[in-house]
């Protein structure tokens, strides 16, 4: 099945195709990553903050990479997108197919708080205001710490941020407000707490020069599709080049996994 992109995108020339059978199954016949937890000093939060760091097979610290910053939902942590949507899988796969370049990915906590777990009520407005704070711990503290621990580029142009639900919000909010820091921003099923776009779409002309890609998917049956479809007709209306996808499914790890298969293989290459 074919999903249409949206008439203003410059991204590709043809329609974005449903991911294939398998994309996200484990294959042991090919090279791995690896995954692990790392542990950096929040000057946001004050104290010592998680995150997950996937590194791509054949990692060297002799290479350079970019950096894919991946963020979770309301509900989730740093081992949301690891427990739930088969990243690994995903990118090895990709890798053994020659589809993507060098990154690697880290998965944060999005919630900036002493105690970021999700537990008790995640709606909690004092929750809901440490995914707003953890634009400063990403900028400041998240992203010092990683180029200061991996041999990764250290500029906009090798940098990409991308979410689900929460995150994909999150993504939108600080990518577009941050054109200095990202230039490739993803947005998968964003929730309401995505900002308007009278807010982040302020300078089209800027957001059109300083993007490499601006890439929305959704579910078509998912209960927020409104968010996403809204933003998407505001990009429109405002000639911004961007991606529209329109997967199957609701509010769903399906289509988050299918969001970030698609998304990534376009990350990092020269248009």
């Amino acid at each position: 099945m074919f999903f249409a992109l949206a008439p203003s995108s410059i991204f590709a020339s043809e329609e974005i195709e449903a991911a294939p059978p398998g994309y996200d199954e484990y294959r042991s016949d090919i090279p791995h990553g690896d995954m692990k937890l790392i542990t950096y000093y929040s000057t946001t939060v004050g104290v010592d903050r998680n995150a997950m760091v996937y590194t791509p097979p054949g990692y060297s610290p002799k290479k350079k990479y970019n950096t894919l910053y991946l963020l979770h939902g309301i509900g989730g942590d740093e081992y949301e997108w690891v427990n739930q949507m088969n990243p690994q899988n995903i990118l090895d796969n990709l890798y053994a197919e020659n589809k993507l370049e060098p990154m690697i990915v880290v998965f944060p906590n999005g919630r900036a708080m002493e105690d970021d777990r999700p537990i008790g009520d995640i709606f909690d407005p004092e929750k809901v205001a440490a995914f707003e704070r953890f634009e400063g711990d990403l900028l400041n503290d998240l992203i010092p710490y990683i180029e200061s621990e991996y041999p990764v580029w250290k500029n906009r142009h090798h940098r990409a941020l991308a979410g689900l639900s929460m995150g994909g919000g999150q993504s939108l909010n600080f990518g577009l407000t941050n054109l200095d820091t990202f230039s490739w921003i993803g947005a998968f099923s964003s929730a309401p707490n995505t900002k308007a776009p009278e807010e982040l779409l302020t300078d089209p002309k800027k957001i059109s020069k300083r993007l490499q890609l601006l890439f929305l998917s959704c579910g078509d049956t998912d209960y927020l599709l409104d968010v996403s479809e809204n933003f998407h007709h505001s990009l429109t209306e405002k000639d911004i080049p961007h991606q529209w996808f329109l997967d199957q499914g609701g509010h769903e790890p399906a289509v988050w996994s299918s969001g970030l298969y698609h998304f990534s293989q376009q990350l990092f290459k020269k248009k």
